[in-house]
């Protein structure tokens, strides 16, 4: 039977307290949904395969043999091993699905239906369970039995096309940035699937996500324009087209003698003439034809002419401390290590002192989005393999977490 958690309780413990999640998934999609369930106070049961467990144990930089992602990815989780091609570990798997409120898988369709765990078997047993399936084509249509991953996502979904240099090779962004939206538009999907279920009465559903959906779901007007003007958008480097200016602009080499960028967002027509102002260039602002972005769109390349003319003459603080005082926008280009010292990213909590499960201290990113009443937590450290197997075993049902059990 379904309990819900009291106010007083939520604020304790998130406002996702009382929330029972299984996850089935692997990697980077499936648990990255899981995770932004969890920081938000959702018990997470992790199923991990008893070889080894989640292959993102093992992915980029290790340290003592375990990945610092993993860290990240799966905190506030508890870790289970069970082998789900077996019929022990598919008990379980039924067992704990009783009495989820949400199971989230991101295996290729099909598999779990061999397994005899599909969403027609566990609705049957549990009609309340919100099912999120991530997937790379979605449950249904003429790709669906097609293995997905994050950069095919991506790439059918129209963000890698423009992402790059006109005339070069396409490129990926630095990380999974598709399985990520396609794990945060689960996050929304089963978020509305609790809504319904309890605010307005309704049963548990199935939430199916694919990924070039997801990723293709961002790309603005893509489409419209390409229907409606035949215009195929092409890559642009680090212009915006159509919008104007807003661009990368080059400023003096910094003392390592490296070239030194700043961003600059001068496509409002206020920021724009205050821009112009800003650069010696009042000329520009008070030219009619630039007084609005169309007229400025098409002397994209003067006015960026123009506004790097006065960049490269001045360093990225400099040209950053002009443009603050002249309010308008402007950045520079973030590494780790500026992300590791910034005061913006320490006053927000979004540098996350936390410690491991050996008492090793480390940095991770910290929780978003904020809630003012009932904002999410890093309440325990990724578990390791098979932490929470006992207590698994020696539950009826759900198992408590350890906390509740020893009150």
């Amino acid at each position: 039977m379904n309990t819900h958690p009291s106010p007083t309780q939520a604020r304790a413990g998130g406002p996702l307290a009382g929330i029972r999640v299984l996850e089935l998934g692997q990697l980077i999609a499936g648990p990255f949904a899981a995770k932004t369930l969890a920081d938000f106070g959702a018990d997470v049961i992790k199923i991990e395969p008893p070889d080894g467990g989640d292959p993102l144990r093992k992915w980029r930089l290790l340290r003592d043999g375990t990945s610092v992602w993993w860290e990240v990815q799966s905190r506030n989780k508890r870790s289970v091993r069970a082998d789900l091609r077996s019929a022990d570990g598919q008990a379980l798997v039924r067992r704990l699905a009783a009495e989820a409120d949400v199971l989230i898988e991101n295996f290729k369709p099909g598999t779990l239906e061999s397994w005899g765990l599909g969403w027609d078997a566990l609705h049957a047993l549990n009609p309340r369970l919100v099912m999120l399936r991530l997937s790379g084509y979605g449950q249904t249509g003429p790709y669906a039995h097609k293995p997905g991953f994050g950069i095919l996502g991506e790439a059918m979904g129209g963000l890698r096309y423009l992402t790059g240099e006109p005339g070069r090779v396409p490129v990926r962004t630095g990380v999974s940035i598709g399985d990520s939206i396609a794990a945060l538009h689960g996050v929304i999907g089963v978020l509305l699937a609790l809504y319904h279920r309890d605010a307005r009465g309704g049963q548990g559903q199935m939430v199916d996500v694919a990924l070039y959906e997801s990723v293709f779901n961002l790309m603005e007007s893509l489409l419209p324009e390409y229907d409606a003007f035949g215009v195929v958008r092409e890559r642009a480097g680090s212009a915006l087209p159509g919008i104007a200016p807003s661009n990368a602009y080059r400023c003096r080499p910094g003392a390592d003698g490296q070239d030194s960028y700043v961003l600059i967002g001068g496509n409002g027509d206020g920021i724009f003439r205050r821009l112009m102002r800003a650069i010696g260039r009042d000329d520009l602002a008070q030219d009619p034809d630039l007084a609005h972005n169309d007229g400025r769109a098409r002397r994209a390349a003067e006015l960026d002419a123009a506004i790097e003319a006065w960049t490269r003459d001045r360093s990225v603080d400099e040209v950053i401390a002009a443009l603050d005082a002249a309010d308008v926008p402007v950045g520079k280009i973030y590494t780790a290590a500026d992300i590791a010292t910034d005061p913006q990213y320490h006053a927000r909590g979004m540098v996350l002192p936390s410690t491991d499960r050996e008492g090793r201290p480390l940095k991770v990113p910290g929780i978003v989005p904020k809630l003012s009443d009932t904002p999410g937590a890093l309440r325990h450290p990724a578990p390791r393999l098979g932490e929470h197997d006992a207590d698994v075993a020696s539950a009826t049902g759900w198992p408590r977490p350890r906390s509740a059990q020893a009150k």
